[in-house]
C-alpha cells in the first residue's frame, strides 16, 4: 500500500515534467522547482492542525501567498519568494540558496502550484511514503544521463548492502563527504531505525539532529539532498541546530570533526580543480592550492585524495567504506604511496569489485574499499585482504538488467559482519577456482607490482567461448559505456593540453 502510494505520487508529479520539458526545462530544473514548492507546502501544513507549529517561513513568502495570486503577478511574486528565502539561515537557506524560477509560462506555474502540489496533503503521508516518492523522482532524474544528476546518484541496492555490512549503531556519528542526494545518509538512518525498535527519546533526537553529516560541492545537489533528508524526517525544523549538510569542497582543508563511520561515493573523474599539497609544499604555486598536512602524498587525482581525506575523517577505530575507480587500486606514484600507508596504518580488510553497467556515469569500473582506522604502532595493521568479485562474468545494465539487492546477498553473507574473524573463502584453486570470495595476505599484497590491489583470478568466460557472450543488447550497452569512458578520458587530456598552451602563451 505504502509503495503503491509513493509510486502514484511519483507518476503524478513526473507526468507534469513532460509538459514543462516542452518549455525547455530539464529534469533537474523541474525537480528543483518541485523541491522549493514541496517545502513551502509542507511548512504551511505544519502550521495547521494537529501540529500547530510556528512557520519558519515569513508570512509574506508562505504557501498561501502563492495560492492567492495568478498569472504574471504569481510569477513575479514566486521569483521574489525564492530570492528572499535564499538569504535565510539553516535548512531554509540551504534549500533556497541561489534559487531561481525556471518556469517561464505563468499558467503552467499556477497549475503546478494549485493543481498538483496543493491538492496533496503531504504531512499526512508518513515519512516513508513522501520520502520514497521523492527518492523516486531523484532516480528518474538520474536516468536523464545527459541533463540529470546521475553522477550524484549511487545505486540504492549497493548502498543498502554496504550499510548492511557496516551495521551502524544509534550512538555513532556518520559522515558522507561527497553526499550527493543523500543516499548513504538515508540508508544509515533507516538501518538504525529498523534494527533498534526501542530507541529512547534522546537517541531519536540524536539520530534526527546530530548523528548524520554530509558535504556536497554542488549547490543544486545540496538542496536536493536537504529536501530528501527533510522528507524522511531528518534535520532541524528551525535554525537552533546546525543543518546536517552543507555546500563545501571536502578536500579544501583538514577536517575539524571526526566520525565513527564514513560511507561515501566520491564523484567520478580523475582531476581535482586544484592541486593538493602535503607538508613539503609544491614548487608550482597556484591560487587554489590547498595545504593538507594530513595527506601522505601530493596528487591531482581526486579519488586518491578522497581516500586520504576519508582516513583523516575517521575517529581512531572508526570504519570506512568508499567507492573508488580501478585506477586507485593500481596507479603508481602517489597511488602506490597511499596504498602502502593505508595498509600499514589502517586495517584494510575487504574489497568488493563492482560490476559495470550499474552507475549512471557510463563506463565506470569501480570497487568498494572497506577499512578501519587504527592507532599508531610499528607493525602494519592489515594482515588479510578479503576480495569479492562481483564483476567477472556478471552483466548489468541500467534498464534491462538492473542491479538488485539480492545480487549482493552472497557478498553480505561472505563479509560476515557479525564476526569478520570467522570468514571462509569460497575460492579454492582446485575444487572451486571460480569462487568469488578470496583472501590475500599482507605479504602477498606487498609482493605485487606497485602494491596493486587490482586482484583478478576468475576466468572471463567471454574470452574463452563465444557461446558465453552476453546478449547482443547487453554487449551493445557495454561497448557504448566503454566508448563514453574513453571519450571522457580524451576530453580530460584535451583540457590539460589546452591549459598548458594557455599557460605558456
Amino acid at each position: 500500500m505504502t509503495e503503491n502510494h509513493s509510486q502514484q505520487i511519483v507518476q503524478k508529479l513526473w507526468s507534469y515534467c513532460n509538459v514543462l520539458r516542452d518549455d525547455g526545462l530539464s529534469y533537474q530544473q523541474y525537480l528543483e522547482q518541485l523541491t522549493y514548492l514541496l517545502f513551502l507546502k509542507m511548512v504551511h501544513e505544519q502550521t495547521q492542525e494537529p501540529w500547530n507549529r510556528p512557520s519558519s517561513v515569513p508570512a509574506e513568502f508562505a504557501w498561501p501567498s502563492l495560492l492567492k495570486r495568478s498569472g504574471d503577478e504569481l510569477e513575479t511574486h514566486y521569483r521574489h519568494v525564492l530570492e528572499s528565502l535564499g538569504k535565510e539561515k539553516g535548512m531554509l537557506g540551504i534549500i533556497f540558496r541561489k534559487a531561481k524560477s525556471e518556469v517561464q509560462d505563468p499558467a503552467k506555474l499556477e497549475r503546478l502550484i494549485k493543481d498538483l502540489i496543493d491538492r496533496e496533503n503531504w504531512m499526512s503521508l508518513d515519512a516513508d511514503v513522501k520520502g520514497d516518492a521523492y527518492e523516486g523522482l531523484l532516480e528518474k532524474n538520474a536516468e536523464d544521463v545527459k541533463g540529470g544528476a546521475g553522477q550524484y546518484f549511487t545505486p540504492r541496492p549497493l548502498i543498502r548492502a554496504i550499510v548492511d555490512v557496516m551495521r551502524p549503531q544509534p550512538s555513532e556519528t556518520i559522515c558522507d563527504p561527497a553526499c550527493g542526494t543523500g543516499g548513504f545518509l538515508l540508508a544509515t538512518h533507516d538501518y538504525i531505525v529498523r534494527n533498534n525498535s526501542n530507541l529512547t527519546k534522546d537517541q531519536k533526537r540524536f539520530l534526527k539532529l546530530k548523528a548524520l553529516r554530509g558535504v556536497e560541492i554542488v549547490d543544486t545537489v545540496t538542496r536536493l539532498c536537504a529536501m530528501n533528508l527533510l522528507l524522511h524526517g531528518i534535520g532541524p525544523q528551525d535554525d537552533e541546530v546546525e543543518p546536517p549538510i552543507r555546500t563545501d569542497d571536502s578536500l579544501r582543508s583538514a577536517p575539524s570533526s571526526h566520525y565513527d563511520l564514513v560511507l561515501t561515493n566520491p564523484p567520478f573523474g580523475r582531476k581535482s580543480s586544484f592541486l593538493v599539497v602535503n607538508e613539503a609544499g609544491d614548487e608550482e604555486k597556484q591560487a587554489l592550492t590547498v595545504l593538507r598536512e594530513d595527506f601522505w602524498a601530493t596528487t591531482s587525482n581526486k579519488q586518491l585524495n578522497f581516500v586520504q581525506h576519508v582516513r583523516s575523517l575517521l575517529e581512531v577505530n572508526g570504519h570506512a567504506a568508499i567507492v573508488v575507480p580501478d585506477n586507485v587500486l593500481f596507479e603508481g606514484g602517489a597511488g602506490e604511496t597511499i596504498r602502502r600507508k593505508l595498509l600499514e596504518t589502517c586495517e584494510v580488510h575487504t574489497l568488493l569489485r563492482l560490476p559495470t553497467g550499474i552507475f549512471y556515469a557510463q563506463g565506470v569500473k569501480a570497487n568498494v574499499l572497506f577499512f578501519d582506522k587504527k592507532p599508531g604502532r610499528e607493525a602494519p595493521w592489515t594482515s588479510k585482504l578479503w576480495v569479492y568479485d562481483l564483476r567477472t562474468n556478471k552483466h548489468f545494465t541500467l534498464r534491462t538488467r538492473t542491479l538488485k539487492r539480492e545480487d549482493l546477498d552472497e557478498f553480505v553473507e561472505c563479509y560476515n559482519p557479525k564476526n569478520r574473524n570467522a570468514r571462509k573463502p569460497t575460492y579454492d584453486p582446485e575444487s572451486n577456482p571460480q569462487g568469488r570470495w578470496r583472501v590475500y595476505t599482507y605479504e602477498e599484497l606487498l609482493a605485487r607490482d606497485k602494491v596493486s590491489l587490482d586482484l583478478v583470478w576468475i576466468k572471463d568466460e567471454s574470452l574463452e567461448d563465444s557461446a558465453n557472450l552476453p546478449e547482443p543488447h547487453v554487449l551493445a550497452a557495454e561497448i557504448a559505456e566503454d566508448l563514453e569512458a574513453a571519450a571522457e578520458q580524451f576530453s580530460l587530456i584535451a583540457d590539460d593540453l589546452r591549459r598548458r598552451v594557455e599557460k605558456n602563451s
